[in-house]
């Protein structure tokens, strides 16, 4: 009997098409000031994060990005409590403390995430080393832009991740951007996975945002880290379609053109993979998300402000 069973199409397809429209909905509203922090969408890039998180068990860990609505939602994480915290309500996620890039459930094994490129690596590792201890098999699946492999804690957790075999999935979201930089201008070569295998780490990388091959080496990995055999690294080829910190478009901003958009729209994976799923299974996918997604946005406009007398709470320690 495999390890992990065959990838089931219409879950799939229903965690793309909640983390696509709930990010189509944020876009829609920010206009209108209602969400008080800034937003990275992840639109065009979900299916990193679903390939991913699908492969995981309900007691595994994920350390998100500050681009982590995506990671969120497909760890489970509650929507109208994800709503709520970028309305700034006192029902969020962090209380309404935190905002968009700082997502978090603990009920669901969601580790906070960080505004800070990098910064939440070396946190996940050490969520590692505890399951490590812990001896029950758990893995931390940790997701990071290339922006961050530019960071020298990249490099000092690859060692120490390797030196001492911990559980932890590396998951590079390489979107060839970061802000405004492309790739080319920031490394000598693109060869990431051969630099990650100098640690002694198997290193994979994925060209076409494909969620069934996402989740096929994710499971696959998994797999062996769960054996014992120590960290593994995933670069996984995606595509921002939106601009980097907002809810709109950048390609007249002189540094890409839409031309390089097309070919990732071509291969969507939402669109791709709710294309294979029979019409009448997709339709009612979609009216349950779109029910969803109008249920959380309503809970959110509702919710309480949080009580001014809390401000100073969480600052020190008690």
């Amino acid at each position: 009997m495999p390890a992990y069973p065959a990838p089931d199409l219409v879950r799939l397809y229903r965690a793309l098409r909640l983390i696509r429209r709930s990010e189509e909905e944020i876009a829609r509203i920010y206009p209108t000031d209602k969400i008080k922090s800034p937003v990275h969408l992840s639109i065009g890039q979900e299916a990193v994060s679903v390939g991913v998180c699908d492969a995981l068990r309900a007691d595994d860990f994920v350390s998100p990005t500050y681009r982590c609505h995506a990671a969120y939602l497909a760890k489970g994480g509650d929507l109208k409590a994800m709503f709520a915290e970028l309305y700034g309500k006192a029902s969020g996620c962090a209380r309404g403390r935190g905002g968009s890039m700082h997502m978090i459930g603990l009920d669901h094994n969601i580790i906070g995430a960080s505004a800070v490129v990098g910064t939440t690596v070396p946190v996940a590792l050490g969520y590692a080393l505890a399951l490590k201890r812990e001896g029950k098999g758990r893995v931390v699946a940790l997701f990071l832009g290339d922006g961050a492999t530019e960071e020298g804690v990249f490099y000092e957790s690859l060692n120490f991740a390797s030196l001492h075999r911990l559980p932890a999935l590396f998951v590079c979201e390489n979107n060839f951007y970061a802000i405004h930089a492309p790739l080319a201008k920031r490394w000598a070569t693109a060869r990431l996975c051969e630099r990650v295998a100098t640690f002694g780490i198997p290193a994979h990388m994925i060209p076409q945002s494909d969620v069934l091959e996402i989740r096929s080496k994710a499971a696959e990995c998994l797999e062996a880290i769960r054996a014992g055999a120590g960290p593994a690294f995933l670069e996984c080829h995606t595509y921002r379609w939106r601009e980097h910190v907002g809810p709109g478009e950048d390609y007249d901003f002189g540094y890409r053109n839409r031309d390089e958009l097309r070919p990732w729209q071509d291969k969507d994976a939402v669109s791709t993979l709710g294309a294979s799923l029979d019409p009448g299974e997709r339709a009612r996918v979609d009216a349950a998300v779109e029910a969803e997604i109008a249920a959380a946005i309503e809970a959110a406009e509702q919710a309480e402000w949080p009580d001014t007398r809390e401000l100073h709470n969480y600052v020190y320690a008690d």
